[in-house]
């Protein structure tokens, strides 16, 4: 399984992420991504895959992390 891990200390909450994947993240009152459930991980779909994969590559910060989760 794959993870999107956020770094919150890294994130200016511009906010692509959330647009790219609002399964997965929401946007707090302030703009600042948050996990659909809490927390700093969420595992990513396969069907999500490649669009987390764009709000990687697309964040301005390097905020996010795709990973591999652990067991």
């Amino acid at each position: 399984m794959t993870e999107l891990r956020i770094d919150f200390a890294a994130c200016d909450g511009h906010g692509a992420c959330t647009d790219l994947l609002p399964d997965l993240l929401v946007a707090d009152d302030w703009g600042f991504p948050a996990v659909r459930g809490g927390g700093r991980r969420a595992v990513v779909p396969d069907g999500l895959l490649a669009r987390a994969r764009e709000a990687e590559r697309l964040c301005p910060v390097l905020a996010l992390r795709l990973g591999s989760s652990r067991g």
